[in-house]
């Protein structure tokens, strides 16, 4: 049997097993083992434990961003800075509609990378939303709904450095006369359709006029009905929430400064791991001298801000190995060779657009997604006579559906731990939305196929 289409069926059972049961990890651990059974054989434990110090050291970035990054937040709640913001602001949001529109257009604003938006927001914006009665399952979809999409809509993120320097490789590409590789990614940005299908889905989610569909609804009816904001399966993620004091006076000072130091050094130097550790720093001179935090409480701070990032850490690690091994049986190439015989000129960058989104789903890799695909659709698309400006946006666009809908890409996970929600929550409780932008993207692309 082919194990391309092996990596498939193994995929889908993930799928299908971690939406009925919504116990993802138990399902990616054992599909991860499966396909190392496949690859490796008898020697399958020897070759998945390599796959996961390979992915381990690859990813060690990641690992150190989310890991820094949680104690930045446990530092932020226990010096009580994020209670004075949350006060402070908390009296311009004091209804629903201005809560939600307050995090829709911070996330606009945050646009550097997508991690720093939904770590970020979410620890400016989860005690706002609670004192609203707001479910945390709208919370994660407006974080993740405001990620990626945001940062391949401006020229200068993370993302867009990553795709015009990955298309500027591209002969057709060149051919377009840009002059350099950003500014022929600015080329595709009126013509990314999902993540501008997408950002109007959530304004309007944010003004009323979008309606509450499927889990979203039967979300917000148990808030109305119980109080809680979150389910009794997340509340193992929120043992914080129980602790808190609404008498608690926070200077809001200790929680501007380090977010403002965080946010300045990223867009500056372009580099979070940095910004992220200058931050911690900003925060000990900041508590420790004033004794807001002693040096015992700080350093415990710190820890628990890692520990409570270990359980998405897991989940993202175990995605990373999922990925290595899917790669390694060659699903990404079984796909594009069964999809290739059915491509003509006005309905390829549509089919690029669903390729895209199948395979970052399936993987649950957005960039590697578009990696591998790009040297193949770039050329193939010249020989059939596609444009590559809507070329450029379907390989785009089927990432950031990637990042936006997969379960277990690493934005979704992000999303649902800055939340403080079980992520198959927050995927299936947006999942109404994202089939929305996806169909009416794909609609897009056949429109401007014919006529472009």
């Amino acid at each position: 049997m082919n194990l391309g289409l092996v990596a498939i069926l193994i995929t889908l059972g993930i799928i299908v097993g971690a939406v009925i049961t919504k116990r993802c990890l138990e399902f990616m651990v054992a599909g991860s083992l499966a396909a190392a059974v496949f690859l490796y054989g008898t020697g399958f434990l020897t070759g998945w434990g390599q796959s996961l110090q390979d992915m381990l050291s690859e990813n060690v970035w990641v690992m150190l961003v989310c890991l820094l990054f949680g104690g930045l937040i446990g530092l932020l709640t226990d010096s009580k800075g994020s209670f004075g913001f949350s006060r402070y602001i908390s009296k311009f949001c004091n209804t629903q509609k201005k809560t939600l529109l307050t995090t829709f257009v911070m996330g606009i604003l945050i646009f550097v990378d997508d991690y720093l938006n939904v770590l970020s927001i979410g620890a400016c914006m989860k005690k706002i939303s609670d004192k609203q009665k707001l479910p945390r399952e709208t919370l994660a979809y407006l974080l993740d709904s405001t990620g990626a999409p945001v940062c391949v809509l401006l020229p200068f993120s993370t993302w867009a450095v990553f795709y015009a320097s990955l298309f500027y490789q591209q002969d057709s590409v060149r051919t377009l006369g840009a002059g350099s590789a950003i500014a022929s990614y600015t080329m595709a940005i009126p013509f990314l359709f999902y993540p501008i299908i997408t950002l109007i889905i959530v304004f309007l989610f944010c003004i009323g006029v979008m309606p509450k569909l499927g889990l979203m609804k039967k979300a917000y009816e148990r808030v109305e009905k119980t109080g809680m904001v979150y389910s009794e399966r997340s509340r193992k993620y929120n043992h914080e929430a129980m602790e808190e004091d609404e008498d608690v006076e926070g200077n809001v000072w200790n929680f501007l400064i380090p977010m403002g130091v965080l946010v300045v050094d990223a867009v500056v130097t372009s580099d979070i791991l940095s910004a992220v550790i200058l931050a911690l720093i900003v925060c000990f001179v900041l508590y420790v001298p004033r004794k807001i935090l002693t040096l015992d409480q700080f350093l415990s701070s710190m820890i628990r801000g890692f520990a409570d990032m270990l359980p998405t850490l897991t989940l993202l690690l175990v995605t990373f190995v999922l990925k290595d091994l899917s790669g390694k049986m060659g699903m990404t190439e079984y796909i594009i060779e069964k999809a290739e015989p059915y491509l003509f000129a006005e309905v390829f960058p549509a089919a690029v657009f669903i390729l895209g989104a199948l395979l970052a789903f399936t993987t649950g890799s957005d960039w590697g997604m578009s990696s591998i695909i790009t040297p193949i659709v770039f050329p193939l698309g010249a020989v059939l006579g596609a444009n590559p400006v809507l070329i450029m946006a379907a390989v785009i666009s089927g990432g950031t559906f990637g990042s936006h809908a997969c379960f277990y890409a690493d934005a979704t996970l992000l999303a649902s731990q800055s939340s403080g929600i079980e992520n198959m929550e927050h995927a299936l409780s947006q999942l109404p939305y994202v089939i929305i932008s996806a169909v009416l993207s794909v609609v897009c692309f056949t429109i401007c196929g014919f006529v472009m």
